[in-house]
Order: structure tokens, then C-alpha cells, then sequence
């Protein structure tokens, strides 16, 4: 633990003695978050990650980040406190441990050309469009497709642009969320990203490899997963996330997701996600289909923003509980404050 607080006591000396977000070259970013959420079944029902606790004003993480260029070479330390930072996010998700912080990213990066770098460490992941830190995402709950997996892929990466509207990044990766790979690096990963016109984004990513154990003990898994985002105008903007991964032993699951978002002013906004989540048959065991609707507004002001939402989920195999905590139901209600500030 002294290690632990010798570590945050530096970050933290660092941000109030110099106060700005770059110090000797060194750029210093962050966020911290706290939530309030209500179940409407009077208990903790929807068990996606974050905004778990019912009826209690919680804390979320804080996230700390640094990031030094020289020259062609750059480097990223990024780490997380708290409850999210802890035991959401793998691979301290067991809890067991006497760790306080979780490593988000620790990797280096090369610019060999102005078209083409490599990158080595420890990253968040490539898949998917919501990330962990709730500065980066508009919803403050999560989808079923972001706790689906991965989080974060360690291994070496090298990226080309071929043009400012097309470029390719392809990897070899240990296993999802792991620091180390206990049989060796097992994973290759690709991403195509495509910009064809003025504010359009797509992503289209690939990731298949053999999970930790080795071939004998899991079958291989893969991933095909597309991200796009899309702004119609300066007021309304669309996202879209759709995946697909077969793991043979155990299934796998197939989703989409629509982000549509409006800016009522520069300082508020309202959005919506919907979201179709299947997981595939095991032998004779169907998998659960699940919708989910989230209707979130965010309020900012500066570095702080105040996020209110409210979601509905719907599943047919009857996994929530109505507020006698005793009797099934197929859907589930929830009502959240969040609080989140970006530095």
C-alpha cells in the first residue's frame, strides 16, 4: 500500500503544485466520477457494468493519465482509483487482491514516417465504442456489447495511413485483459478505418486468437465488430456498434447498438442508445435475447458535466426480480444522477 499512495501522491503533487496540463512536456489529464441510482424493483436489478449500487450516492473512479512526446517517441501511463477502477475493471474484477488501482494504459508509441507507427504496451481495447473511462462516453451505464468484452489488449501494434481516409492497424495480443499471456501471444487483431466523407467515421475491427489455457483446454475465439459515428449537422449526430464473436466452447454473442445525440446549446445535450443483445446457443441451452433502452441528458459546464438517465431492459428468460425481490420478470427500470469533471 506504501507504493500505492507514494504513486498517487505524485500525480496528485504534480496537478495542484503546477495546476495546468502540461509540465516540462509532460501532459496531465484525467477525470473523476460519482452516481446516485434509484432501481425502480427497490434493489440492484440490471447488472451491466457501472451504476451498480441502488439507492446510494457512489463513487466512481479516479482516473489519472500522463503522456511525454520527444521527438518521434511517446509514451502513455494511465491508471484508475476507486470502486470502477478496482473491481469493474478486469483483471482486478475478482475483488480478492489488496490492490487500490487498476493500470489502463501503459504503452509506447514510435512515428517511423508521418504514415506509419508502432505501438507496444498495454492499451484499451480497439473493440467496441464505449470505453471505461465515463468521461469518454456519453451514457454513464454501459451497454450489454462494452461488458461483453475486451477491455484492454496487451501486445505490439503498427499502424499506416494510406491517406487521411484510410488506414490500417494490425497486431499480435496476449489474451483479453491480462498483463501477461500464460500461453504466450495468442491473438491477432486488425482495424480498418475508413473516413469517405466529411464526418463519417467507420471502424472495422477483428480479433481472433486462442484464450489463456492454451488450444487443449478452449477453442479459439473471434470477433467481428464495426463502429461508426456520423454527423448529420451540427446539431444531431448518429453512433452505431455491431458485434459478432463465436467462442466454441461457450457460445459467443451477437449485438448492435444506435447512439443517436442532439445538442440542444453548447452546454446541453440529450441522447439515446438501443440496443439488441443475443447470446448464442450452448448445445441445447438457447441463449437470452435483451433489449435495452437508455435516455440520457448531460449538462456541462467547463471540465464538470451532470448526466441524468433513465433505462429500460427487456429480457424473455426472466433475470430480473420485481420489488418483492422474490418473484421474475422479464424487465427491469432505473433511474441515475452522475456527476462526472475531465481535466
Amino acid at each position: 500500500m506504501k507504493k500505492i499512495t507514494l504513486l498517487f501522491s505524485l500525480f496528485l503533487s504534480i496537478y495542484v503544485s503546477y495546476s495546468q496540463e502540461s509540465v516540462g512536456g509532460i501532459e496531465i489529464s484525467g477525470s473523476a466520477d460519482a452516481y446516485w441510482k434509484y432501481d425502480f424493483a427497490n434493489g440492484e436489478n440490471i447488472q451491466t457494468y457501472f451504476a451498480n449500487d441502488h439507492n446510494s450516492i457512489s463513487l466512481g473512479m479516479l482516473n489519472l493519465a500522463i503522456k511525454k512526446s520527444t521527438g518521434k517517441a511517446s509514451f502513455v501511463g494511465e491508471v484508475s482509483f476507486g470502486p470502477r477502477g478496482q473491481y469493474l475493471t478486469i483483471p482486478n474484477g475478482d475483488g480478492t487482491d489488496d490492490n487500490s488501482f487498476h493500470i489502463q494504459n501503459l504503452y509506447v508509441d514510435y512515428a517511423f514516417s508521418d504514415k506509419f507507427s508502432m505501438t507496444a504496451g498495454y492499451m484499451g481495447t480497439f473493440i467496441g465504442l464505449e470505453v471505461i473511462s465515463p468521461a469518454s462516453n456519453f451514457h454513464y451505464s454501459t451497454s450489454y456489447l462494452f461488458g461483453a468484452g475486451p477491455f484492454q489488449n496487451a501486445g505490439i501494434k503498427g499502424t499506416y495511413a494510406f491517406s487521411d481516409k484510410v488506414s490500417l492497424m494490425a497486431g499480435l495480443f496476449n489474451d483479453w485483459n491480462t498483463y501477461k499471456d500464460l500461453n504466450g501471444v495468442s491473438h491477432f487483431g486488425a482495424q480498418l478505418n475508413l473516413a469517405p466523407i466529411e464526418g463519417l467515421s467507420i471502424y472495422a475491427n477483428f480479433l481472433t486468437g486462442t484464450s489463456a489455457g492454451g488450444k487443449d483446454e478452449y477453442s479459439s475465439g473471434t470477433i467481428y465488430d464495426l463502429v461508426a459515428s456520423y454527423e448529420v449537422s451540427e446539431k444531431f449526430s448518429v453512433g452505431l456498434n455491431a458485434a459478432d464473436y463465436t467462442f466454441k466452447s461457450e457460445g459467443g454473442f451477437q449485438g448492435v447498438a444506435l447512439y443517436p445525440k442532439y445538442n440542444i446549446t453548447d452546454y446541453a445535450q440529450i441522447g439515446a442508445r438501443g440496443e439488441f443483445y443475443k447470446t448464442k446457443d450452448v448445445g441445447s441451452d438457447e441463449g437470452e435475447e435483451i433489449t435495452s433502452f437508455t435516455l440520457t441528458g448531460k449538462l456541462s459546464h467547463g471540465g464538470l458535466s451532470f448526466i441524468p438517465e433513465v433505462r429500460f431492459d427487456s429480457n424473455d428468460s426472466m433475470p430480473f426480480l420485481k420489488s418483492d425481490f422474490t418473484t421474475s420478470t422479464k424487465s427491469a427500470s432505473q433511474f441515475s444522477l452522475a456527476v462526472v469533471y475531465a481535466f
